[in-house]
């Protein structure tokens, strides 16, 4: 059932962000292949390198179901480009259900190796942050995790309740995954529509880089 369950909460992550992927690209006015190539990165770029972290086989290169849906969704994305107006607000909820669906998948991979909680959380916030971090370095942009935006703060508080209703509260594991993954997409909308930010440590002043 749980193995069931996480497959499924996988696919749909890499749904998200490939459609996340392919919107950002549209956005850029890419060509077809240019958004399969940033459909592709976001969607396995965070998984990937938490997979190299663990050491273990890459999961999207077991076998060629990830790399199947991703091409799908990507086709899908372009068809009905035209009846999408608001590219925005369409990357916004997508990448925000990819972050929270792929966070909790990352934090269940280190756990399912023994690693201390504290690594399972970092291996969270990898796999929901790092596809969109090598998203935006290829479409030029800085990456959302270094703006102003709660991005991987929302993995990090999302991910800790997760850790905690698993170990100490009597919730089906069911529950506890679901209700995490909507947290983190509730923080994130949040955070956008209060524009809440972390304090910075500079003034509002433009200053040339050191």
């Amino acid at each position: 059932m749980h193995e069931n369950l996480n497959f499924i909460i996988e696919l749909l992550g890499t749904i998200a962000f490939a459609m996340s992927g392919s919107f950002a690209a549209m956005q850029k006015r890419l060509d077809p292949f240019g958004v399969l190539i940033i459909a592709f990165v976001t969607s396995v770029g965070g998984g990937t390198v938490r997979d190299v972290l663990l050491d273990v086989p890459v999961f999207w290169m077991r076998d060629l179901v990830m790399c199947t849906v991703i091409f799908i969704t990507c086709i899908l994305a372009m068809i009905f480009k035209s009846l999408e107006k608001k590219f925005r607000v369409t990357l916004f909820v997508f990448d925000s259900f990819g972050l929270g669906l792929f966070t909790i998948v990352g934090i269940q991979k280190g756990l399912s190796a023994e690693l201390h909680p504290l690594i399972c959380l970092t291996l969270g916030t990898i796999t929901g942050c790092f596809g969109g971090i090598i998203r935006d370095i290829l479409l030029n942009r800085i990456p959302l995790i270094f703006r102003k935006e709660i991005y991987a703060t929302a993995c990090l508080l999302g991910g800790t309740v997760f850790m905690l209703l698993v170990k100490y509260s009597s919730f089906t594991y069911t529950f506890v995954q679901i209700s995490t993954i909507l947290l983190i997409v509730f923080i994130r909308t949040l955070a956008v529509k209060y524009q809440w930010q972390i304090p910075k440590f500079y003034g509002t002043d433009q200053t040339s880089e050191m």
